[in-house]
């Protein structure tokens, strides 16, 4: 969700600046995720003064160039040459002095420089509108009033001010805080100031009747209030409401159209304006569809709709799925005259059902699927009305429609002091915990013996249980301002050891030293991800398309991180992430916790030092096996990781178990999430390397006082044989002497016959008894060739 700073400024009593407020946001509950720079025009006019031409004379060397000096407040006058017909002495003008980047309509911008023109010295440019995107003009430089202070910086006289988009994760809980007022209420209670709403004090009904509403399925719309508009013209909105809306993402359509998003996205409430001469029979029918029947939505698409779809109709046809969508035939248009407003409140289920049924996701049934305010529906419509009376012109028509037959009462909820105390884990004065209720909106209807009685307005859809109450109270109260215990209470663990949290910690800590960076994704992803869709656990109710399932692997989360950082230019890539996978099988439920690595881009920011180096399927194993020695689990068996993800790869395994598998992964994968480059990728099964830690005893041995010794082998074996097989081998054959084996180099080409390839291998002996003599060395090197022969075929090379 995205909130305007200058928009939220209409709303609060405060002086906070932008990154304050961000901070407060995130502290009650609202995360602040990013916060953006807008500017009204590219540029913001920075580096532009106001100046006063204090001479203006002919070129010398060229007849449309003129000389000029101009006073800009700060010392001495600027030399200018200018070509612009219509300069001459005493204007105040616009002046982009040395160093400043200038932002032309339909240009590149470009950086003024001290120059000469013809010979002359120029130290700056006096502006045209266009030149600055103040206009369009370019028949002159722009001339202003000359009452213009001389030294005022051209943003300053201009009135341009930055706006802030605040990006808010706003939790699907908070529906009361979906708009510029409900983020208003929730600062103004954590700040005790006050917050305005909307002035709509000049609002006068019309003299008509209004166009009768009947609500045949009042569960599904418990009110609905609507008016008329008669004699607007429908046009571009001016510049401040598109701005509004440009400001927070939104596209701007048409004037009154603009209206009603710019009142859902203000007060919260989703309003519909249709074109009121495309009403049949002359009044509303709230109704359920037919089965099967025809309607063509506001994209061009028709849809069949359901029996339980809420349908906003007219006399004889459908014109808008309730709360979801618009119809094509009753939306405004240029031609529109005359509009029929509409302010309802839907239930949240039955329009989440119907979005989902018809793929359907739009700003309105965003918010109805949460839940509006049933006591916002007047006001909002006051206030549009208001608002397309003054962009759109016309008349408000009629008297107001609200058809309410069934109040929606206050939620009542009992709070006990000692309760709040005790899950707060804080004794917070019983003053403070009231101040911090009556903030929120919350009315005290009763306060005996310890406990309290409070109405929760219901636009506030989830507070609806004493911890929920208490819940409110910890986030404005301040999760930061409850201390944490020095001492923590000791009791009895039966949890197996080591700890798997200090575990965790001890790995992140050294894949944060390795140049990792932390990542954390959603559980939910979509069901083309899954390995085994057979086993997928489905979501009953999915928010969208796209996380409607439990996840199965932790690698479309990786590579969607890093087609989202790719995006953003950033190619250099090392994550980790601690999560867990989700299956579904005949014993029920299962989830597993898992650790991935992913690896992309250069290896190291490039330096004049050193060339860049891309990451490599060796960084991933040396990443992989770090893990490994930190946590002093060794025996491990290698083989080819498996086709699934990679494309080559290897899997470490423990008593026949995988306890990692890693490698390249496949492009196809790659292509799915547009993430660009040879990604590597490395799965720990983080529950088989817990058990394997408790498992593995650690020895201490005297450090060798005898030298160890080196032998080098090359061998030519069959491509089928892998180096964990030979590996394997030399380990049966010696198992005293024999320290270490290591490859470091693997050949394939056409010197070699087909289907072979060449291991260089050397092994490390060592006796930590005695020096090691050459006859020792040499009969277990021929033990070691005796045995590759016999096993794998393999022909030790001379050269």
């Amino acid at each position: 969700m995205t909130i305007s700073y200058n928009w939220l400024s209409d709303f609060l009593q405060t002086d906070k600046t932008p990154e304050e407020l961000s901070g407060i946001l995130t502290d009650i509950g609202l995360e602040v995720e990013a916060v953006e720079t807008v500017q009204r025009i590219p540029g913001g006019l920075e580096g532009l003064v106001i100046g006063e031409v204090k001479t203006c004379s002919q070129h010398p060397n060229a007849d449309r160039l003129r000389v000029t000096t101009v006073d800009v407040g700060q010392g001495e006058p600027l030399h200018i040459v200018c070509g612009a017909p219509n300069v001459a002495a005493g204007q105040r003008v616009v002046v982009a002095t040395v160093g400043t980047t200038v932002y032309p309509l339909g240009g590149e911008p470009f950086k003024i420089n001290k120059s000469k023109i013809r010979g002359e010295v120029s130290e700056g440019m006096i502006c045209a509108e266009d030149e600055i995107g103040l206009g369009q003009s370019h028949e002159g430089i722009m001339v202003l009033p000359d009452d213009a202070p001389v030294g005022v910086m051209a943003k300053d006289f201009f009135q341009l001010n930055d706006d802030y988009v605040f990006e808010i994760g706003l939790t699907p809980n908070r529906a009361d805080a979906a708009s510029h007022l409900g983020v208003a209420r929730d600062v103004a209670a954590f700040l005790r100031c006050g917050y305005r709403l909307p002035d709509v004090s000049a609002f006068k009904e019309g003299p008509g009747a209004a166009v009768p509403v009947a609500v045949e399925t009042t569960d599904a719309c418990p009110r609905y209030s609507s008016l008329s508009i008669t004699g607007v013209q429908v046009g571009d909105s001016p510049d401040w409401l598109k701005e509004r809306l440009n400001a927070i993402g939104v596209r701007p359509i048409n004037n009154v159209v603009d209206v009603t998003n710019y009142v859902l996205h203000e007060l919260g409430q989703p309003l519909h304006a249709f074109d009121a001469d495309v009403l049949s029979g002359g009044r509303i029918v709230v109704r359920k569809a037919k089965e099967g029947e025809p309607f063509t939505t506001l994209d061009g698409v028709e849809r069949r709709l359901h029996p339980e779809d809420l349908m906003i109709c007219d006399a004889e046809k459908p014109l808008c799925i309730a709360g979801v969508f618009g119809g094509i035939a009753s939306g405004v248009t240029e031609g529109t005259t005359n509009v029929f407003l509409e302010s309802a409140y839907f239930q949240a289920v039955s329009v989440r059902k119907t979005a989902k049924r018809h793929g359907l996701k739009t700003d309105a049934s965003f918010r109805f699927e949460r839940g509006t305010d049933p006591d916002m529906t007047v006001l909002a419509l006051k206030r549009a009305a208001l608002l397309i009376t003054q962009v759109a012109g016309g008349h408000i028509s009629t008297v107001i429609s609200d058809y309410y037959p069934k109040p929606i009462e206050p939620f009542t909820i009992d709070v006990r002091y000692e309760r709040v105390q005790r899950i707060i884990g804080k004794t917070i004065p019983e003053a403070e915990i009231n101040a911090i209720i009556r903030a929120l909106g919350i009315n005290i209807r009763r306060q005996e013996a310890g406990t309290l009685t409070v109405e929760v307005p219901p636009y506030k859809v989830d507070v609806t249980r004493e911890v929920d109450i208490i819940e409110e109270v910890l986030r404005i109260y301040g999760y930061n301002n409850i201390e944490i215990q020095r001492q923590i209470k000791a009791s009895l663990n039966t949890s197996p050891k080591p700890d798997k949290e200090v575990v965790q910690n001890q790995v992140a800590d050294l894949l944060i030293g390795n140049g990792f960076r932390e990542m954390l994704s959603n559980s939910l992803t979509k069901m083309d991800y899954m390995d085994e869709p057979g086993l997928a656990v489905k979501v009953l109710n999915p928010l969208s398309t796209d996380l409607d399932t439990m996840r199965q692997n932790l690698l479309f989360s990786a590579l969607e991180a890093i087609a989202y950082n790719q995006r953003r230019k950033q190619a250099d890539l090392k994550f980790f992430e601690f999560g867990s996978t989700y299956y579904l099988n005949d014993t029920g439920y299962r989830e597993t916790p898992r650790l991935s690595l992913a690896m992309v881009g250069k290896l190291l920011p490039e330096q004049w030092n050193h060339p860049a180096k891309p990451v490599s399927f060796y960084h991933i194993k040396a990443a992989v096996e770090g893990v490994l020695r930190r946590l002093n689990i060794t025996d491990l068996q290698i083989s080819d990781a498996p086709g699934t993800h990679y494309q080559y790869g290897l899997q470490y395994e423990r008593a026949g178990k995988v306890l990692v598998a890693f490698g390249s992964v496949k492009p196809d994968h790659l292509r799915r999430v547009d993430a660009d480059g040879e990604v590597f990728f490395a799965d720990f099964d983080w529950e088989l390397v817990l058990r394997a830690i408790r498992k593995h005893k650690i020895t201490f041995s005297e450090v060798a006082k005898f030298p160890a010794v080196r032998r080098d082998l090359s061998l030519l074996v069959d491509d089928r044989v892998s180096f964990g097989k030979l590996k394997a081998i030399a380990e049966k054959t010696e198992r005293k002497l024999l320290k270490s084996i290591n490859v470091f180099d693997v050949y394939r080409g056409d010197k070699l016959p087909a289907g072979k390839k060449s291991y260089a291998l050397h092994f490390v002996l060592q006796d930590e008894e005695k020096t090691l003599n050459d006859k020792q060395i040499d009969a277990i090197v021929k033990k070691l060739i005796y045995n590759f022969e016999k096993e794998t075929g393999a022909v030790v090379r001379s050269s």
